[in-house]
């Protein structure tokens, strides 16, 4: 099949790369969406000027205001999505010693 894995008809879209420095940071939560179900946490954070949403069930996230920060997201209706476990620092190879 030429033009790489299809998953019906659909060609599955890539995947977004978001990368900048982290200058807001909020939490919301934890919230039970059902019973079983562990804690979610919903972060809301800026980087570079733009929003973005990221739920996951730590109650801390691997970043903090003013890191350079890294992730993959979706865009959707009700804004920009980060893929969960995707979140990390940035490493600069300048700075890597």
């Amino acid at each position: 099949m030429a033009g790489g894995f299809k998953r019906g008809n659909r060609q599955r879209v890539p995947k977004l790369q978001g990368r900048g420095e982290l200058q807001e940071l909020e939490r919301e939560g934890p919230f039970k969406e059902w019973l079983g179900m562990p804690d979610l946490y919903r972060y809301y954070l800026t980087v570079d000027g733009e929003k973005y949403s990221y739920q996951t069930e730590d109650p801390e996230v691997p970043v903090a205001i003013g890191d350079k920060v890294v992730f993959r997201y979706k865009e959707t209706k009700a804004g920009n999505w980060i893929d969960r476990n995707s979140l990390g620092k940035a490493i600069d190879p300048s700075e890597y010693q």
